[in-house]
């Protein structure tokens, strides 16, 4: 067959479901082009990660600010007064965090911090879920000025014009994003994400089904996507419809002669055919395997208990995601998965022309949302089988724009579950003084006033990722496949790189 033609017939197949909600996950579902998988050495614990993704780039030292000596420092680097442009947080309207044991112990950096007022059912996660017994119950950790690097890099290098390895396109949205999700800032052709390397490893030895162990409730990303693995795209209702009725019933009015009706029928009259081209039945192959994989999670999804859960979720989008998210793991078993990655991306944080309020907005809905999350899991009994991370492109300049903030590099995390060590700040948090204009010795690592305090990050998405891994089932000759720079960063891969997850058994 002519290549135009065939093309051709790639174009009008996908032209016809791309009219359909189904259309992401056909493309990518490559597990269902494989059999069913024979475990031969099935894991008998099971484990989720799930990622929020902020889109944007978070201005996160706004999020988690000292609270302290080093306040005045943050004060005037932020700009205190509002009216001219700054944005600091004033230190009254901190929300207090404690690194303190109840015995009165140091926890972590031992440093006072504060958190952005929004965040109060952070606060909570952070100090302990149950008065009395915060040692047992801190659910949350932060991981200090982390981001995208190649190797170990000083203030110096950096900006020398000789030194090679910074990551690419810095600043970028799309680039530092793909960086996060890759775990390659050096970029590259046809890159893999960090968990859908995870995926190709453990998929057929962890899970005894078809079902892909890496679910998206964002569409498509590059985290999750392997050599011979990818995502299974859902929404907040399950997974991506494809039938003959989609989105209608049939009490409504001419759903028959409904757009999305026809083309459906259409495209499964497509799919009824047989082809004697083999490129073209192996398409038509894949789409119904497909297809049959989305009912099935489908059914799985829909005979979720919801009046299993008295936790009271929040009404908002990403508590939405995340109730879902709930649902997936709690079906873990009947998926046929031990291991599980989620996908969630909540975007809305690029804050140049207004930070304070905009953001607020924004915590607002992100703080309940995963204090709700983490209490379900508690109340399900699968705390202590769940880590969930944040992410985001890059953090914003420590100096504001006049009223916003702009693009900068490292910047504040949040880990949380039962596994995680909570109460604790991870990681070097940074000065947040600025060095003067003209002064060009960077010895002391103090970003520049001219760069808007953009921070170089004291610690690797490597190093946070190589923790929540290794605590995931990676062993420690796979770690380099998943992350081929962490050895730049720690030679020995049997020790936890920093400590935020509890002691335990780790491959």
């Amino acid at each position: 067959m002519k290549r135009s033609n065939r093309r051709s017939f790639i174009k009008q197949t996908c032209g016809a479901m791309t009219s359909t909600s189904i259309m992401s996950t056909l493309l990518n579902l490559k597990m269902a082009n494989k059999a069913v998988a024979q475990a031969a050495e099935t894991a008998t614990d099971r484990k989720t990660l799930v990622c929020l993704f902020f889109e944007g780039g978070i201005d996160s030292y706004n999020m988690l600010v000292p609270n302290d000596d080093r306040y005045a420092e943050y004060a005037t680097t932020r700009g205190a007064d509002r009216a001219a442009g700054g944005v600091a947080l004033t230190q009254e309207e901190l929300l207090a965090i404690s690194q303190y044991d109840i015995g009165g112990g140091i926890l972590g950096d031992g440093q006072l911090y504060g958190l952005n007022p929004n965040m109060a059912p952070i606060q909570t996660l952070f100090n302990g879920l149950t008065p009395g017994e915060a040692d047992e119950k801190r659910r949350l950790a932060f991981i200090s000025n982390v981001g995208t690097l190649i190797e170990p890099t000083t203030m110096a290098e950096y900006h020398s014009s000789t030194y090679q390895n910074r990551p690419q396109a810095l600043y970028s949205h799309s680039d530092q994003s793909e960086q996060w999700q890759t775990s390659l800032p050096q970029g590259g052709i046809n890159l893999t994400g960090w968990a859908g390397r995870i995926a190709d490893i453990l998929h057929d030895t962890a899970n005894s089904g078809s079902t892909s162990m890496s679910i998206s409730f964002s569409g498509n990303n590059t985290m999750q996507v392997g050599d011979i693995t990818s995502q299974f795209v859902m929404t907040r209702d399950g997974a991506l419809s494809f039938s003959d009725n989609s989105g209608f019933t049939s009490g409504g009015n001419n759903y028959h002669d409904h757009p999305a009706y026809l083309k459906n029928i259409a495209v499964k009259s497509l799919l009824d055919q047989q082809y004697s081209n083999l490129m073209e039945q192996a398409f038509v192959d894949l789409t119904k395997q497909s297809i049959n994989q989305q009912e099935l999670v489908q059914s799985v999804f829909d005979s979720f208990d919801d009046s299993s859960i008295t936790t009271s979720f929040p009404d908002n989008y990403l508590a939405d995601q995340l109730y879902s998210a709930l649902k997936m793991i709690a079906l873990r078993e009947q998926l046929g998965l031990t291991r599980q990655t989620i996908f969630i991306s909540y975007g809305g944080w690029d804050h140049h022309g207004e930070l304070l309020d905009a953001q607020g907005e924004r915590l607002s809905d992100v703080a309940p949302a995963m204090l709700a999350f983490q209490q379900a899991l508690e109340e399900l009994g699968l705390a202590d089988s769940v880590v969930t991370f944040t992410g985001s492109e890059f953090g914003r300049t420590l100096r504001s724009n006049g009223r916003g903030t702009d693009h900068a590099w490292g910047g504040n995390q949040m880990v949380m579950g039962g596994p995680v060590q909570g109460g604790r700040v991870y990681g070097n948090y940074p000065s947040l003084a600025l060095r003067a204009d003209g002064d060009n010795d960077y010895t002391n690592g103090i970003p520049d006033v001219g760069q808007g305090g953009r921070l170089l990050p004291s610690t690797s998405v490597d190093s946070f990722y190589g923790e929540l891994i290794r605590w995931f089932g990676v062993s420690t000759s796979d770690i380099a496949t998943v992350l081929p720079n962490y050895l730049n960063f720690h030679t020995n891969t049997t020790d936890l790189p920093l400590g935020f997850l509890k002691d335990g058994t780790y491959v």
